[in-house]
């Protein structure tokens, strides 16, 4: 009778299950239980009623969808077969991945894989249609080889900085700003990490472009440099070193979110419930939170739900979305206390114990169930205060990476060749190896030389800025010398190694 027939559960439905007709949404037998119309109903008038006979759980994710007889699950990947799951496409061999030509990439010679030189202050030719400042070739491994190089100015460029940390910076999307002046953004967060991009041609050609193209070779050139993320957090990093957030150095990167953290240590956290040190943990984190009792990983070693329910929205089985903020784990919360919504007290008895940590087990605390159902903190033993050291010993150390990334349009090819949709193409065949500052690059598919290297294993301090403004990208291409020629090669300019150092010298 909620129904307004906005019809969000029929368009989220994976399995087209659900039609809305008249404002009432019907529910077909293929129905699976993920729950995905409940989530998206705004007026919460989705329900599901138990399944029928026949159908088959599916234990492959923590959605555990049930299956009707020939129908499929949610993912598309499970069907029930005659009362057994299978797979909805066999198993792809390397085989098979081989045998289709576009997807192999040629084998590069080991000749190519380092360049003859780098391009670390080899200087720029000015217009692109003159020769690359050295072009120079030797016999590596009894093949002729050529390397190319120039300092390529490169309006699109920029650097990904990968922060390791739990530390709430800012919402995704918030502008970061150095002295004042924007330089980049909040990205994504990958796994265990949060993500600036800095830079871009964008911003390289706006009003604040100098001190863009300043912070990007700051960061490529391991320079320390601090930041102010809007509405967020003041940052102090350096390439290879511990994030400094708010004044506090992290020195810990999470283990896995609180779902992973559970289904690594299961097996530890259940040996504390036998011992009677623990009835329940809660592994706090920004993205899950992970109760242990509920959980898949919980059940598989035995345990049953406790009645205890945590303050977090929950996703499925054991799993709760977390909220942001300054406190444990990078969420809003910031005492032991705070992590319990509920508690059952049918199914928990008064007494129970919880253990409260984050995913790096830097922050941990023991509560005690109330007889009113509240709960309190009480002292950590020496075996709790282990278990949670377990944790911690699992993390990585915290630190911050840089990737340079570019785009190389005319004047980093027109240099190399008279061809230079040949040198595109052969830089995408395998055919030719671009390294920058002699570390290998990642060459993005699709058209176009985008390029993405990491500052680390570079030539240090390789890289500097024009006013254009542009960073300076030390570039090299290494390959064959006879499809060097056939690419229109600038041959006229190619001197041997020995002359180059005769030259140099």
């Amino acid at each position: 009778t909620l129904c307004i027939g906005c019809a969000k559960c029929m368009r989220e439905c994976p399995v087209k299950a659900i039609v809305v007709k008249e404002k009432k949404a019907r529910i077909a037998e293929n129905c699976v239980q993920c729950g995905i119309c409940i989530r998206v109903c705004p007026e919460k008038a989705v329900s599901l009623s138990a399944q029928a006979e026949g159908t088959v759980k599916c234990d492959h994710c923590p959605v555990q969808c049930e299956i009707h007889p020939g129908s499929t699950g949610a993912c598309l990947r499970y069907r029930n077969e005659a009362g057994l799951l299978a797979r909805n496409r066999p198993l792809e061999t390397q085989a098979s991945v081989a045998a289709r030509a576009h997807m192999a990439a040629p084998a590069q010679s080991a000749a190519l894989k380092s360049p003859l030189i780098t391009a670390v202050g080899a200087g720029t030719n000015y217009p692109c249609c003159r020769p690359a400042p050295h072009i120079v070739s030797d016999t590596v491994d009894g093949v002729d080889v050529v390397t190319v190089v120039t300092e390529a100015p490169l309006s699109y460029s920029g650097v990904k900085v990968k922060i390791d940390t739990n530390f709430y910076i800012g919402e995704e999307g918030a502008k970061v700003l150095r002295n004042n002046q924007v330089v980049g953004m909040v990205d994504t967060e990958e796994y265990g990490s949060k993500m600036l991009s800095i830079g871009g041609a964008n911003l390289l050609t706006g009003e604040s472009g100098f001190g863009v193209a300043r912070t990007i070779v700051d960061f490529a050139n391991g320079e320390e440099v601090t930041l102010k993320v809007e509405n967020g957090a003041r940052l102090v990093l350096k390439l290879g070193e511990k994030p400094v957030i708010n004044g506090v150095r992290d020195d810990k990167m999470r283990v896995g979110c609180g779902s992973a953290t559970i289904g690594l240590f299961a097996p530890l956290f259940k040996e504390a419930v036998d011992k009677g040190l623990i009835a329940e943990a809660i592994i706090l984190d920004h993205h899950v939170v992970g109760l242990f009792s509920e959980h898949l990983a919980g059940a598989e070693v035995g345990m049953a739900f406790s009645g205890i329910v945590p303050n977090a929205r929950r996703s499925t089985r054991g799993r709760y979305f977390g909220e942001h903020g300054k406190g444990w784990g990078g969420t809003h919360i910031e005492r032991a206390e705070n992590a319990v919504a509920s508690v059952d007290l049918s199914l928990c008895p008064v007494g129970a114990r919880i253990l409260v940590t984050e995913t790096t087990g830097r922050m941990a605390g023991l509560l005690e169930v109330q007889a009113d159902g509240s709960v309190r903190e009480v002292e950590m033993s020496d075996a709790v205060r282990a278990l949670v050291k377990r944790i911690e010993d699992s993390c990585e150390d915290a630190s911050v990476s840089v990737i340079y990334t570019g785009g190389t349009g005319g004047s980093a090819r027109g240099g190399v060749t008279r061809n230079p949709i040949g040198l595109t193409r052969a830089v995408h065949q395998g055919k030719v190896n671009m390294t920058v500052a002699g570390s290998p690059a990642f060459v993005l598919p699709g058209g176009g030389i985008n390029f993405m290297v990491d500052v680390a294993k570079a030539v240090p301090h390789a890289f500097t800025w024009v006013p254009t403004p542009a960073t300076v990208a030390p570039v090299e291409y290494t390959m064959r010398l006879e499809d060097y020629r056939e690419l229109g090669g600038h041959m006229e300019a190619v001197k041997s190694v020995a002359e180059l150092k005769r030259n140099v010298e």
